[in-house]
C-alpha cells in the first residue's frame, strides 16, 4: 500500500475517527484505526469500540492499493508535528511495518494486519429506505442543550441514554439521570411520514456533537436498521447501537405550573454559584439558596475549610423559601440556557424545581433538591 495526502486532509479524517477507538479493548486492533484505499483516489478510515463506530472517507493519491490498521493515538501524535505538506504513507514489502514521510520528517510505526480488524464493521451497508433527513443545527443545538442531563452509567443503562422523538414539524430531545431532567423542542421544516422515537447512547450523541465541526452540510440523514442507528453525511458514517426499552414518561414528570417563581440574572447567578462554591463539601456539592423579597442568598458550608456566602438581587414576592441543591447541577443548566434571564419555578424545599428561559424558547430543566440536615 502506498499513498501521498495532503496533512490537513489526513489530520482531520484521524480526529473525525479516533473518538471511536476503544480505551480498553481486549482486542489490541480496537485500539487503531483502519485505513483503506478506495478507487477514485480516496482513502477510507474507520475506527471502532464494538458499540460505536466511525467510518469516514478522505482524499489522497493512491499509488497502490491496500490497507493496514494503525495505532490512534501515536498516529494522531505524528501527523500533528508533521509540516503542512504532503505526506507519504507505505507499508513495507506488503507487511506491518509502515513508513511515513514528510519533507524531512520520517517515521516508521508498527500496525496490525487489516484482516484482524472486525469486517462486521468495515463492511456495513446502508438501507437507504430505512433513513430520513433531519436539519443538522437544530438537531445539535438539541443534543448540546438536553443531553448533559443523561446518566454516566454503563452503556446497557436506559438512563444513559438520550432519548430523541422526530414528529411532523416538531424534534423532542430529552434525558434524565433521575435526579435531574432536561428537555427541548425544535421545530423542524423536514416532515416524516411516522413518528419515530429512538433511544441513543449519550456518549454516541456527544461524540457526533464533537465531531459536527467537520461536517459542512445543512442536513444528515438518519438511520434506523433494527437495533442500529446510523448517521450519514456525504463522507462520514457514525454508526451505533440502540437502548431498548420503555424511556421514562418525562413529560409527566414536569409540573404544569409552579406556586412560586423568582426571574434571575442567569450570568450573576452563575458567577454567584461559582464564588459559593470554593466551600462546598466536596462529597455533597450542596448550595444553600434563600429565596425572599427579591433577594437570592446562596451559602455553603464545610466543616473543616469554613463557610461562604453570596447575594444577587432577583425578582421575587413569593414566600421565603429555603431550598438546597447539587450545585453542578445547576450550573449545568445555565450554562446551556440561550438567555440573559432564567425563569425558576419553584414549590417546596423538597419538591422539583423547574428552569428555563426568560424568552420564547422551549428549553426547560428540572431539578430535584436535596434534604437540609
Amino acid at each position: 500500500m502506498k499513498f501521498v495526502i495532503s496533512k490537513e486532509d489526513l489530520y482531520n479524517g484521524i480526529k473525525i475517527v479516533e473518538r471511536a477507538t476503544s480505551q480498553k479493548a481486549v482486542q489490541p486492533v480496537l485500539y487503531n484505526i483502519l485505513i483503506e484505499t478506495l478507487e477514485n483516489n480516496q482513502l477510507r478510515l474507520t475506527a471502532t469500540d464494538l458499540v460505536l463506530t466511525v467510518i469516514t472517507t478522505v482524499d489522497a493519491q493512491v499509488v497502490e492499493a491496500g490497507k493496514i490498521t494503525l495505532p490512534a493515538k501515536k498516529l494522531n501524535e505524528i501527523v500533528s508535528k508533521l509540516g503542512n505538506d504532503l505526506i507519504t504513507i507505505e507499508t513495507e514489502d506488503g507487511g506491518t511495518n509502515v513508513n511515513i514521510s514528510c519533507q524531512k520528517s520520517k517515521f516508521d510505526i508498527i500496525g496490525i494486519s487489516a484482516s484482524e480488524f472486525p469486517p462486521e464493521v468495515s463492511n456495513y451497508e446502508i438501507d437507504d429506505t430505512k433513513c430520513f433527513d433531519v436539519e443538522l443545527k437544530p438537531f445539535l443545538k438539541g443534543i448540546r442543550q438536553a443531553g448533559f442531563a443523561a446518566a454516566g452509567y454503563e452503556v446497557s443503562n436506559l438512563l444513559s441514554g438520550i432519548v430523541c422523538d422526530f414528529s411532523d414539524g416538531v424534534l423532542e430531545i430529552a434525558s434524565t439521570d433521575g435526579n435531574r431532567l432536561a428537555r427541548v423542542r425544535e421545530k423542524l421544516s423536514s416532515s416524516f411520514t411516522e413518528e419515530t422515537q429512538l433511544i441513543i447512547p449519550s456518549r454516541t450523541l456527544n461524540e457526533f456533537l464533537k465531531m459536527s465541526s467537520f461536517i459542512d452540510e445543512d442536513t444528515i440523514k438518519i438511520c434506523k436498521d433494527k437495533s442500529t442507528i446510523i448517521f450519514k453525511t456525504e463522507k462520514t458514517l457514525t454508526i451505533s447501537r440502540l437502548l431498548d426499552g420503555q424511556f421514562p414518561k418525562y413529560n409527566q414528570l414536569i409540573p404544569s405550573e409552579s406556586p412560586k417563581q423568582a426571574i434571575v440574572n442567569v450570568s450573576q447567578l452563575i458567577a454567584a454559584l461559582e464564588r459559593v462554591s470554593v466551600m462546598v463539601n466536596d462529597k455533597t456539592s450542596i448550595v444553600k439558596m434563600l429565596f425572599a423579597d427579591n433577594e437570592l442568598t446562596l451559602s455553603a458550608d464545610t466543616p473543616d475549610s469554613g463557610k461562604s456566602e453570596d447575594k444577587i438581587d432577583i425578582q421575587y414576592t413569593a414566600e421565603e423559601l429555603l431550598i438546597a441543591f447539587n450545585y453542578k447541577f445547576v450550573l449545568d443548566a445555565l450554562r446551556i440556557i440561550e438567555s440573559d434571564e432564567v425563569i425558576i419555578g419553584l414549590n417546596a424545599s423538597l419538591s422539583a424545581t423547574v428552569l428555563k428561559p426568560n424568552s420564547d424558547e422551549d428549553f426547560i430543566c428540572l431539578i430535584m433538591p436535596v434534604q437540609i440536615r
